[in-house]
């Protein structure tokens, strides 16, 4: 007898509002719920004999989130852990860097592009900054600003900003799943909003493949995806810093390995494959060697 479909559990951080901005976009069988224990409880809750998709609701920045989840899952008893999968998280900093681009490409060349999220800690809002440039880098708009809702700079500040290097129009870029609320307009500045970054089909598009993937692994290959996502982590923030002489190669190729030498002589090597590819460390490689998403990964998980 076939197996029912799996239900899905969308779990939130700040980059949707903790839940707020997917709640009603999330269609039968998904539930949206934030960590820790709305997480547990809404698993202890599932329905007996059914499969529990747990799908990181990270655009690339929030790491610990995913981890988070994974943690959360290793901790229930064993009968309980059983038919759970840890998805990969909805998207990646590449995914980001080409849905926005995509994006962008509605915005007339001559306006500023304002890419704003709200404010993470401090290596998530760097990581935006990153992201930005890259935006900026393969796009075809000299101008692109970073501002953070409830961080520095804000939104209204960002404008102000564009509005000083000459920008006569600005465009809000969402680099989240949450709108951006539009500052007043300058005096002879018109504000545009550029967002969503992807269209309610879409994301139930990219959400449906990660459910997919889960569930395919978990049912033929017994992977329930814990132990990845509990290093999705691993080096991001100060943890991963490296002193002089200490030595950090990456050899990358598609579905290369990606090996690490830590200094200490400890050797990490992980693999990635070409659909899933996340970079979870800090130095970056310098923007030529990596591979950009192109724009139409705005239509394409």
């Amino acid at each position: 007898m076939a197996r029912p479909h799996a239900h899905v559990l969308a779990v939130c951080g700040h980059e949707s509002a903790n839940g707020a901005a997917l709640r009603r976009l999330a269609g039968p069988g998904t539930g949206v719920v934030t960590g820790g224990r709305e997480l547990a409880r809404a698993l202890a809750a599932r329905p007996a004999g059914q499969d529990v998709v747990v799908v990181p609701m990270t655009l690339g920045r929030d790491l610990e989130l995913v981890a988070d989840a994974a943690r959360t899952v290793r901790g229930l008893p064993p009968e309980s852990r059983r038919g759970v999968a840890v998805a990969r998280p909805f998207g990646t900093a590449e995914h980001l860097i080409g849905w926005l681009r995509a994006a962008a490409t509605t915005v007339p060349a001559d306006a500023a592009l304002l890419v704003t999220a709200p404010a993470g800690d401090p290596y998530e809002d760097a990581e935006l900054y990153r992201v930005a440039r890259l935006v900026r880098c393969y796009g075809r708009h000299r101008l692109v600003e970073t501002a953070f809702v409830g961080g520095d700079p804000d939104p209204v500040e960002g404008v102000r900003r564009c509005a000083l290097l000459g920008a006569r129009r600005i465009a809000l870029l969402p680099a989240s799943f949450t709108p951006v609320p539009r500052p007043s307009a300058i005096d002879g500045v018109r504000v545009l909003d550029a967002g969503p970054m992807l269209s309610p089909a879409a994301l139930a598009a990219v959400l449906a493949a990660r459910v997919a993937d889960a569930v395919r692994l978990l049912r033929e290959g017994e992977d329930d995806g814990v132990d990845r996502a509990l290093g999705a982590a691993h080096g991001h923030g100060l943890g991963h810093t490296h002193g002089p002489g200490e030595g950090h190669t990456h050899t990358h190729g598609p579905g290369a390995d990606h090996h690490h030498h830590h200094g200490s002589g400890e050797d990490r090597s992980h693999g990635h494959s070409p659909q899933a590819h996340t970079y979870v460390h800090s130095p970056t490689p310098p923007p030529h060697t990596r591979p950009v998403a192109s724009a139409g990964a705005r239509s394409h998980p």
